[in-house]
């Protein structure tokens, strides 16, 4: 019995009714607003607004208004039509008459809104009448056909208002949301803070999205400018538009930030407040996306949904004139809509992950600007990096696929309908078949899931070794350990490859079961029929199997799917998890404004601790005051807490206790340097703005002018990273530089003089201390004792406490910790009295012989010092079309490239198996139930399934082949890029910052890893498809091939037209991903001197600013790349529509109706295949870049072999330690000023020389080459008469031993720092770490030889950090020992200590020292003086001491005369 409700709903006059009171009901709201609105007067700032807003929007208003207008105008003409033509009165045509007054009412309503008020927003309850207008249209179409289908006669003019109707509803609903975008864009232009210079940039930087109409956004044309700039010249960064203010970062990180702070006011982050906030930051595209997804699933199914009527009528069942071309236009109309619908959501999906990302990489650095340095100790910066480069991206990648899950359950549903339709009840039992396929699926998610989360572990821990191995890449070179770590890090790469080769081999079951699985539901949908005796027809087949093979696609893309959404979850907890962790502690300090107190710091009872859980607080008892502008000076041992006390001042230390007050601005100068990649003038303004004469002063006093003029460019010269190419004293005083440029309240140095000579840091105290910062506090940590006398207030510190506080004068004998420090730089004094014969100059006549110096080495260097390149390079960038070899290169690193031909067999087999299959099931089958079917329904089924399980076969065996294939190649990949990085030369290290390395190993690996073997596999896949799919159809009707060919021609050519654009947007997107990289691991480096000098917010802009540069880069190549794709679409339909044009068109029994529906099951994917094919070789080009730029790094010149075999010294060498220097001449690059000139000189064996000079004059560089860090340009070095150019690298620096200018600590334990190539017994590591004066501190720790060292030895001091490079070349025990500044930031005591250690050890060795301390070079046998490059001296001290005429004898009697002077004032 039929539904009372249903025969109500399905009346023509309840439909007219339902749209006659809607109708009425909004023209009373109209009419409400009218009479009711307030109408407020403009001010002029809102006009000016406003026809800025009618400027950008004015085709959104122009059209939007048409389309109102035009359907008043029709609903007048249909209405009058109606009464006139079909005779139609009552409610039929009361509807159409008042819809043509509401349409044409709301047309008067919009055009006054757009021209007269200053409110340019739509009424929101007419968005809601368009989307309801929409969904009301639909509705009676869809009632349209199921009249139709019941045979009930359908009023031609209800049709065409329904269609008109659908159509206008869809403009209207995308144009609303389009509309509102452009109105809340444009209230970002009424921000008060925006300046009259940026809003007059504004036109410059506006992206042509911003301004397109509808009609070229609908067709991507705002690209095309763009890319036929890219088929005119090779594209560069200048040459892609800006981002739309709207989608920068900075406008929806504030978003961002904003809900997730708001969302309950908790602290804590959850995964699900960061899936909130993140959708409320882009909602508009998601909502849009979601909604363009929807009408594109329902457009999918309308071809299935007739494809049992357009069999009928090739068969000669004919309802009525022209039904198959009315046929044709139904299917190419929904075509239409479904490419028009399908790119516009894809794009906007990828628009809202663009926006995700860059909230999410703001986010995270944000959090590492607020991260206190203990919480880095568990998350290092390669993990933070991770985050970043790799989980941020993984998240932006799900944009793809967030409407998947419930659009699969939509087509599920759909398709289920259609397959009732046809099949009837024989179709209930696909529903169970589907459910069976997805509960297979759910143990192999639930695998997924695991192994994504250790595998993101994994690489977690390969990242953090490596961004540590090449941080320290010159220690490990220096001490020939680079083989060693290397092989570290392929250890954890293995550990991360088995969770990858796990991974990738589930996936590749999930991809097998799913892609069988439309197979097994077809299967089981026709058993089922033959088993109910439902009768298959070859209509009802073919419209069953056209709704499987559009099922195939999301059940096809569903292992993808899981994949993506098991790796995001996983991402998503990993941010999550980091966001949660504290915060740098606020109420450490109390802040006061400069000038509210009269003193400067003041801690009261402070108890401070790196770690709240140690039951020994770093600090304790902390009780002073500092008054504004005195001069405090800090003194103490290695390890007492020094470094630690200004980091408390800081902020930096977590306060356990008592209180700390700071008035004013800080400005910090760090132990260890902290120096940008940038040019100098940038690194000392520090983001103030130049002010010349103040400039000039800074430079003067850090006594920088000179160091300037030998820079290739001045001021303008880039730094490589971490200041390599400047030496340790240079990038000291730049620091110095950059604290004093910033005119602050109060300094605090840590150990500024450590790393300059003696006369240098007699400069700097003076012009500095108590030269420009004489009126200033200044608190300053210091090993120098000769300095302690000019202070106001002397801190002692030991074991974390103030032991004696007060003057020089007042503490030196109320204590004995004082009486040490200052007995032990007596004793130094002392010795060094005892060789000299007591000459001591004046200041001015060094000064005045360092000038005459200067200038003739600037006559002598003539143009070797005229500069001829940077030494950091801009990244290398391939043009043009990535070659052949690439891609020959890739495909054989796995087997010779044997499996690929295997995995296209496979493949063919598979596309012939299944549409064997399905071309058996479509000839079986009988046309009607009249004619008698061929075989029996067993036989029909058996061969089906038999042809069905082999095709399932193939599709398991091309998995696996895809997976093992994709596997080799990226594990092969990985370890050629890194044994070549590892055996690069420094100069590679110095040139290239460590963001463009970590770029490839993570995200271009992560590339190989993952993504790349999918994409070989689909396009074989595609490409073999759409052939057989050709086949197919030519079988038919070869008469198509004269629209195919022209077709496919049309769709190379625009291929190519797009390529060569596409090409370069995604290498720059590439290139410009390092610099965000750089600057993060920069930033995690220097947290401590950022924060110091309140620049978080000129970094967050930075970060902002880059990551703003990929997304607009990132943003015209997905337009790019859908400009293409709808294009290859739209050719496609056409030639769709052209082929079904001949099928209807040809005479009666000429075409098998069962094959031609076959053929139109095919062709039904046609578009879409061809697009995704051209759209997969694109995107496949492009992630071939990865390819091509870790091929780059396969290819990096390597450093001379670790070992010639021919020519290897014996076991013994070197016996005596000599060392003979002929015309040595050394440059850092072909392109780079000579350092060295010309060098001769001997070192006996056996003795200790020490090398001296002033900052910057080569020692360093000299020591270097005798590592062979830097070739010799000319000249040779020999050591016990072995040519060291002659024997392997790991030969050299293996007999070598070195304490480098900058101690380096690994992650891991103290046993493993000091033996990492596990050579020693305990006993012997115990003996060093004595002999160092190491080895009571590590027996307190609990662990010993096994406690714990964070990332970069930050638990340790740099002090301590220097003592054990001691210990290991203690245990090492070389003929030669090189000492590079070894006790430079360690006190005098110890130095003494350290000294008569190496002279009991070394007491045969060839001991070559370079060190600021004369008192550590004065007993040395021979001294070499250094001044640009040149040898000034050579010989012995006592001898250059009687000459007082030298050089040497000059900078002796400076440093003693400097030091006695200051310890008499006292």
């Amino acid at each position: 019995m039929e539904n009372p409700i249903d025969s109500l709903l399905l009346q023509p006059i309840y439909l007219s009714v339902l749209s006659f009171f809607l109708n009425l009901v909004l023209l009373l709201i109209l009419f409400g607003s009218w009479l009711f609105k307030k109408r407020v007067a403009c001010e002029d700032t809102d006009a000016i607004m406003n026809e800025e807003f009618k400027h950008i929007s004015f085709s959104y208003n122009k059209l939007v208004l048409i389309c109102c207008v035009s359907l008043s105008v029709f609903y007048s003409v249909l209405s009058l039509l109606s009464c006139l033509h079909w005779h139609t009165n009552g409610w039929p045509f009361l509807d159409l008459l008042l819809a043509a007054l509401t349409w044409g009412s709301i047309s008067v309503y919009l055009f006054g809104r757009y021209t007269n008020s200053c409110e340019q927003k739509v009424l929101f309850l007419l968005r809601v009448w368009w989307v309801f207008f929409f969904v009301v249209s639909c509705y009676h179409l869809v009632v349209d056909f199921v009249l139709y289908k019941k045979q009930e006669m359908v009023s031609v003019h209800f049709v065409i208002s329904d269609l008109v109707g659908v159509c206008a509803g869809l403009f209207l609903c995308c144009s609303c949301l389009w509309k509102k975008g452009e109105g809340e864009r444009i209230d970002l232009l009424k921000e008060p803070l925006l300046s009259s210079a940026e809003s007059s940039d504004n036109e410059e930087v506006t992206a042509p999205f911003s301004k397109a109409g509808i009609l070229s956004r609908m067709s991507f044309s705002w690209m095309s400018p763009l890319i036929t700039l890219g088929n005119e010249k090779i594209i560069d960064i200048k040459d892609v538009p800006q981002l739309d203010r709207s989608d920068t970062t900075e406008s929806l990180f504030w978003i961002f930030r904003s809900k997730l702070e708001w969302d309950d006011g908790e602290r804590r982050i959850t995964t699900f407040k960061l899936i909130k906030a993140l959708f409320l930051s882009v909602w508009r595209d998601i909502v849009l996306s979601a909604l363009l997804a929807f009408v594109y699933t329902v457009s999918c199914y309308v071809a299935p949904y007739l494809m049992d009527n357009f069999v009928q009528y090739l068969n000669g069942n004919r309802q009525y004139k022209n039904q198959g071309y009315v046929l044709v236009t139904t299917f190419f109309v929904a075509k239409l809509v479904e490419c028009q619908t399908q790119r516009q959501w894809f794009f906007r999906g990828q628009k809202a992950g663009l926006g995700m990302r860059s909230v999410l990489v703001s986010m995270i650095y944000e959090k590492g600007l607020t991260l206190p340095c203990h919480s880095k100790q568990g998350h290092t910066s390669g993990e933070i990096i991770n985050l970043m480069a790799v989980d941020a991206d993984r998240i932006s990648a799900f944009s793809w696929f967030m409407h998947d899950p419930w659009i699969l359950v939509l087509q599920v549903s759909l398709a289920l309908w259609i397959l009732y339709k046809s099949l009837g009840l024989g179709s209930i039992a696909a529903f169970p078949a589907t459910i069976l396929v997805m509960l297979a699926n759910y143990p192999f998610a639930k695998l997924e899931e695991k192994f994504q989360s250790s595998l993101m572990k994994s690489k977690d821990n390969r990242m953090k070794k490596t961004s540590e191995v090449l941080l320290n890449m010159k220690i490990l070179k220096l001490q020939g350990w680079e083989m060693k770590f290397l092989s570290k890090i392929l250890e954890l790469r293995h550990i991360e490859a088995g969770w990858l080769k796990k991974f990738v081999y589930n996936s590749s079951a999930i991809n097998s079961v799913l892609w069988a699985a439309p197979s097994f539901i077809s299967a089981t949908a026709f058993g089922a029929c033959l088993l109910l005796k439902i009768p298959l027809e070859s209509g009802k087949i073919l419209a069953a199997l056209a709704t499987f093979r559009i099922l195939q696609g999301p059940i096809y893309k569903l292992p993808e799917t899981i994949s993506m959404i098991v790796q995001t979850k996983v991402s998503l907890n990993r941010i999550a998890s980091f966001l949660c962790l504290d915060d740098l502690q606020q109420d450490v300090v109390g802040r006061l404004p400069s000038g509210s107190s009269e003193m400067a710091v003041e801690i009261s009872n402070g108890t401070f601790s790196w770690d709240d859980s140690s039951p020994i607080p770093t600090l304790r008892d902390m009780n002073f005051k500092v008054s504004q502008g005195m001069n405090v000076a800090i003194c103490g041992t290695v390890g007492s807490g020094k470094s630690s006390l200004l980091s408390s001042i800081l902020g930096e230390v977590p306060k356990i206790s008592g209180n700390l007050k700071v008035c004013g601005r800080k400005a910090y100068i760090a132990q260890s340097p902290w120096i940008q990649s940038g040019k100098v003038e940038e690194n000392i303004l520090f983001g103030k703005p130049m002010e010349r004469e103040w400039y000039d002063r800074v430079l003067e006093a850090c006594s920088l002018n000179k160091d300037l003029e030998i820079l290739p460019f001045h001021d303008q010269t880039v730094i490589g990273e971490r200041g390599i190419n400047l030496s340790g004293g240079q990038k000291q005083r730049i620091q110095i530089a950059r604290a004093l440029y910033q005119d602050a309240d109060i300094y605090l140095f840590d150990d500024p003089f450590s790393a300059v000579d003696a006369h240098t840091g007699s400069h700097l105290f003076k012009e500095v201390l108590l030269g420009l910062l004489r009126h200033k506090t200044v608190i300053y940590v210091t090993h120098q004792v000769e300095f302690l006398p000019e202070a106001d207030l002397i801190l002692v510190m030991k074991d974390g406490k103030i032991t004696q506080a007060g003057k020089y004068h007042e503490i030196l004998d109320s204590g004995t910790d004082f009486m040490e420090l200052v007995g032990a730089h007596t004793e130094a004094l002392a010795t060094i009295d005892s060789c000299e014969t007591g000459y001591a100059s004046e200041k001015s006549t060094t000064d005045k012989e360092n000038e005459v110096l200067h200038h003739k080495e600037k006559q002598e260097n003539g143009s070797d010092n005229k500069p001829s390149g940077q030494l950091v390079q801009e990244e290398e960038r391939e043009k043009g079309k990535v070659g052949f070899t690439v891609y020959k290169k890739y495909m054989a690193l796995a087997y010779g490239g044997a499996v690929i031909p295997l995995i296209l067999v496979v493949q063919v087999l598979f596309q012939l198996l299944s549409i064997g299959s399905n071309y058996w099931m479509t000839w079986v089958t009988p046309v009607s139930k009249d004619v008698e079917p061929p075989v029996s329904g067993f036989t029909l089924i058996l061969v089906y399934v038999l042809l069905a399980v082999a095709s399932s076969f193939c599709i398991l065996i091309r998995a696996l082949l895809v997976a093992m294939t994709g596997f080799k190649m990226a594990t092969e990949l990985f370890t050629q890029m890194h044994l070549r990085i590892f055996r690069a030369s420094m100069s590679f290290f110095d040139a290239t910052p460590m963001g463009r390395i970590l770029n490839r190993a993570s995200t271009d690996q992560s590339v190989a890893d993952l993504r790349l073997p999918g994409q070989f596999a689909y396009v074989a896949i595609a490409a073999i498809n759409i052939l057989g799919i050709i086949g197919v159809i030519v079988q038919v009707a070869w008469q198509v091939l004269i629209v195919f060919i022209p077709v496919v021609a049309a769709c190379a050519w625009y291929r190519q037209y797009y390529i060569s654009a596409a090409r370069e947007l995604a290498r720059l997107a590439g290139i410009s991903r390092s610099p965000v990289v750089h600057h993060f691991s920069e930033t995690l480096s220097g947290i401590t001197t950022i924060r110091s000098f309140d620049q978080e917010p000129r970094f967050r802009g930075d970060i902002m600013r880059l990551s703003d540069c990929y997304s607009r880069l990132k943003f015209h190549s997905t337009g790019a790349m859908e400009w293409l794709c709808f294009r290859l679409e739209l050719l496609s339909t056409f030639a769709f529509a052209s082929s079904l044009v001949i099928l209807v068109s040809a005479p009666e029994g000429v075409i098998n109706p069962s094959l031609a529906g076959l053929a139109i099951t095919y062709a039904l994917n046609l578009n879409t295949l061809q697009a995704t094919l051209i759209w997969t070789l694109c995107d496949l080009e492009n992630k071939m870049i990865s390819v091509e730029r870790m091929l780059q790094y396969t290819n990096i010149p390597s450093e001379p072999p670790l070992v010639i075999e021919t020519t290897r010294p014996e076991k013994s060498w070197p016996s005596r330690g000599e060392i003979t220097i002929c015309n040595l001449q050394v440059r850092y690059g072909p392109h780079l000023p000579m350092v060295l000139h010309g060098l001769t000189c001997t070192f006996p064996g056996g003795l200790k020389t020490g090398i001296v000079g002033r900052t910057g004059c080569g020692k360093s560089t000299l020591i270097q080459t005798l590592f062979r860090i830097v070739e010799p340009a000319a000249g040779e070095i020999r050591i016990d008469g072995i040519n060291i150019l002659s024997i392997g690298l790991h030969d050299l620096r293996s007999r070598l031993s070195i304490i480098p200018q900058d101690p380096t600590m690994f992650e891991g334990t103290i046993r493993s720092n000091l033996d990492p190539l596990e050579e020693y017994t305990d006993d012997q590591i115990w003996e060093a770490l004595d002999n160092c004066q190491l080895g009571d501190e590590v027996r307190k720790k609990e662990l010993k030889l096994d406690s714990p060292v964070s990332e970069n030895g930050q638990n340790w001091s740099v002090g301590q950090r220097q003592l054990v490079c001691l210990g290991r070349v203690l245990l090492k025990r070389s003929k030669l020992l090189v000492l590079d500044e070894a006790t430079a930031s360690i006190d005098t005591a110890t130095d003494n200590l350290i000294q008569e250690t190496l002279r009991h050890h070394f007491a045969d060795c060839t001991v070559i020292t370079i060190a600021h301390r004369i008192s550590s070079v004065i007993d040395s046998d021979m001294v070499l003086l250094l001044d640009q490059g040149l040898i000034k001296e050579h010989d012995s001290p006592a001898r250059l001491l009687e000459d007082r005429s030298s050089l040497f004898s000059k900078l002796v009697a400076e440093y003693t005369t400097s030091s006695e002077s200051k310890s008499k004032r006292s």
